[in-house]
């Protein structure tokens, strides 16, 4: 290869090879999405199969499964802001590849344990809890490497791919993980997870090799380093009120992933298959999303794109408590369906003006302050959720949780946001 037709992105402190994503044929970009795309489809069977592992064959409380919820989504509490740092300090490749690793042994503990017939709800929280771990530095990582590798101008372009990827997979896993779960049991069908993430670490080992690492800043500390990225979010005009949204809505969402599988199953009595392919039209809803951001974005701007998702997603929740059994269900895949629709144009213009609009040796660092603020609330709903479906039942919790989801619209239109066309 000629020397002279290479370049080189200096990206968190390290500076990556991107000419093969430019070269036809080669597909960096490409191996990436595909890495992604496996890992997440694992991901959502797992997503089904443990919380009906939980309330199926555990026979679980709603108390339980938010426990389960919890755990995979305390770890943004416990590291989500020093991961900023790993992510900056580690080499990129060997971290992403260690990490799936880490999630595949610990998600291949089930079947092991259901087959020595010693599962129990403890493990379910202890592989929630370590696979939640590891996917907090994965998923840093994941959210750094793309701008190495993506041009800036097709940023929101290759975002609304891969959020339209993430939806394919939201809407093919939860059916298939609930078909899987009622044929083969709860903990055989997690075996699937565990080979997704062997792909996904195969693939990304065969990435080009990030060159070595920049020197580092001035021997900034850990703690100074973080705090350098929490103040970029805080002060930041449209950061800060955009990652004050985001909290509030994951706080919703961490809320409904532990009351939707009660729900279905025990207020509605839905057949477990049923349940996977309901839990499913989530991803229908973000496919749609993500396929029609870009034109929304084109003709109300960022801003507007943002301001009226928020308020979309929000509306679709009141949709959630008022289903019923039989056909009445379909009630709850509207409004499933539009939540999801608008969170994933939310997300998009988000993260696309984050990645965007911070200095790079910041972007670590700011991702995982915001995701730190905001996944950490997941936990936090999925706990509040099942405590309020234990005193007053599930159809009720729904409906608190769906007068919640207001806040994130009355976040935005009471920050700067609520002027802007574009977030830029």
């Amino acid at each position: 290869m000629d020397v002279t037709t290479r370049t080189t992105a200096v990206v968190v402190g390290r500076t990556v090879e991107r000419e093969a994503q430019h070269r036809p044929g080669t597909g960096v970009f490409w191996r990436f999405w595909t890495g992604s795309m496996v890992s997440r489809l694992g991901d959502q069977v797992t997503n089904v199969a443990l919380p009906l592992i939980a309330v199926v064959t555990l026979h679980a409380t709603a108390w339980q499964v938010g426990l389960i919820t919890a755990a995979g989504y305390l770890a943004w509490l416990l590291v989500g802001l020093p991961a900023g740092v790993l992510v900056h300090r580690l080499p990129l490749r060997g971290t992403q590849v260690v990490m799936d690793l880490v999630r595949a042994l610990a998600v291949a503990s089930v079947p092991v344990a259901a087959v020595l017939g010693v599962l129990g709800l403890p493990q379910l929280v202890a592989v929630a809890l370590l696979t939640g771990l590891a996917s907090v530095v994965f998923d840093v990582g994941n959210a750094t490497l793309l701008p190495s590798i993506v041009a800036r101008d097709q940023l929101t372009a290759r975002n609304s791919l891969l959020s339209g990827t993430s939806a394919a997979t939201e809407l093919a896993g939860p059916s298939l993980g609930g078909v899987l779960v009622q044929l083969v049991g709860g903990a055989v069908a997690m075996v699937l997870d565990a080979v997704s993430y062997l792909v996904s670490a195969a693939l990304l080992r065969s990435l080009p090799r990030p060159a070595r690492q920049a020197a580092r800043e001035g021997g900034a500390g850990v703690r100074e380093q973080i705090r350098e990225g929490w103040h970029f979010v805080v002060r930041h005009p449209v950061i800060g009120p955009c990652a004050a949204d985001a909290t509030a809505v994951n706080f919703v969402a961490g809320a409904l992933m532990t009351l939707t599988p009660v729900f279905l199953v025990r207020d509605l009595d839905a057949p477990v298959a049923a349940v996977g392919a309901l839990m499913a039209t989530g991803g229908l809803g973000s496919l749609v999303g993500a396929a029609l951001t870009p034109r929304v974005i084109s003709r109300i701007g960022s801003g507007g794109a943002l301001r009226w998702s928020a308020l979309f997603a929000a509306l679709f929740t009141f949709l959630l408590p008022a289903a019923g059994s039989g056909w009445a269900v379909l009630v709850f895949a509207v409004g499933n369906a539009g939540f999801s629709a608008g969170v994933v144009v939310a997300t998009i213009v988000t993260r696309t003006h984050r990645q965007t609009h911070t200095p790079p040796e910041l972007l670590p660092r700011v991702m995982a302050t915001v995701r730190f603020v905001s996944w950490g609330a997941i936990p936090v709903g999925a706990l509040l959720a099942g405590a309020a479906s234990s005193a007053w039942g599930t159809r009720t919790a729904l409906l608190l949780v769906a007068v919640c989801s207001l806040a994130g619209p009355a976040i935005l239109a009471s920050s700067s946001v609520r002027r802007l066309r574009d977030l830029a």
